[in-house]
């Protein structure tokens, strides 16, 4: 079976292949989310970080331990461990927030992360940001208000959290770009789940709780299903550039809903779909935008 989807594959051309590969990333981090979100109510969400990223660290180590010092080894472990603690507070606020938010509101506030980094990239890189750009930000951020409903009875602070979040990933991008191609991808993700284990493992006597034999395995499952979609998405990228394959992550978004309505009987607030529409409307654009300044002018 794996073999006749392998054929096939290679049947594609590597653009398809790189699409195809980060829409099944972004169904097993929407799948992971899911997991976390049901778990929420079980054990504390940091319980459920530390199992994520101890479960990823698990099998990168099962994966590299003949080359494991190798792979350890890298250019700059200060930039590193900014990463690793910047994605850590990405996953702890995000796991928080689905406590008490839908699936799809989670979702589409992260969104935001994209239209944050062009902010940051002007403030921090120094990169030139136009007026177009800066007014696809301005529309994303739009789109957030919509589904944060300020000054609405219906507000909910948690929201903040996923907001939270997506800042928090937005520095985490531009982290990524300060380090380069320095460090492979692997030295990287080792990293950055070793740091989130570790963390996790220091807080986890504070906010224990023992769980029951299914809440135990799903703590084990989630971390799989976490190492699974970042494999999907380091196959994706190693198919086609990362500024073809970056519309596709929107896609979590759909998955987002599809799993909400199944799994928690969430059906999409009116607000929710129109902001989740404007901030993936308002990132469409940046990016085409960002296409459009990078493409080579003719001679």
């Amino acid at each position: 079976m794996i073999a006749r989807i392998a054929a096939a594959s290679e049947r594609l051309r590597p653009e398809t292949r790189g699409a195809l590969g980060m829409v099944v990333a972004t169904l097993f981090f929407v799948a992971m989310d899911a997991m976390a979100k049901d778990l929420a109510d079980r054990v504390p969400p940091l319980q459920v970080v530390w199992a994520r990223y101890t479960g990823q660290t698990a099998f990168l180590m099962l994966v590299f331990a003949p080359r494991l010092r190798s792979v350890l080894r890298t250019t700059n472990l200060r930039i590193q461990m900014l990463r690793s603690a910047l994605l850590f507070g990405v996953t702890i606020l995000y796991f928080t927030s689905l406590k008490y938010l839908d699936l799809a509101e989670a979702a589409a506030l992260i969104q935001l992360a994209p239209l944050m980094i062009v902010g940051l990239a002007a403030l921090v890189l120094r990169e030139q940001v136009g007026p177009r750009r800066w007014t696809g930000v301005v529309l994303g951020l739009c789109g957030a208000v919509v589904i944060l409903k300020p000054g609405v009875g219906v507000f909910q602070p948690a929201a903040l959290l996923a907001v939270g979040s997506a800042f928090c990933l937005a520095w985490y991008q531009i982290a990524t770009r300060m380090l380069g191609q320095a460090d492979s991808i692997w030295t990287t993700m080792l990293y950055t789940t070793g740091f989130g284990t570790l963390c996790g493992a220091l807080a986890l006597p504070f906010v224990w709780v023992t769980p029951d034999a299914g809440t135990a395995m799903m703590l084990t499952v989630i971390g799989l299903v976490g190492f699974v979609g970042h494999l999907c998405l380091v196959w994706a990228l190693g198919q086609a550039p990362a500024s073809q394959l970056a519309p596709f992550n929107y896609a979590g978004l759909v998955w987002a809903i599809a799993f909400g309505m199944i799994l928690f009987a969430e059906v999409p607030q009116t607000t929710t779909l129109i902001g989740a529409g404007v901030i993936v409307g308002a990132g469409l654009y940046v990016w085409h935008r960002e296409r459009v300044r990078k493409a080579p002018t003719p001679d």
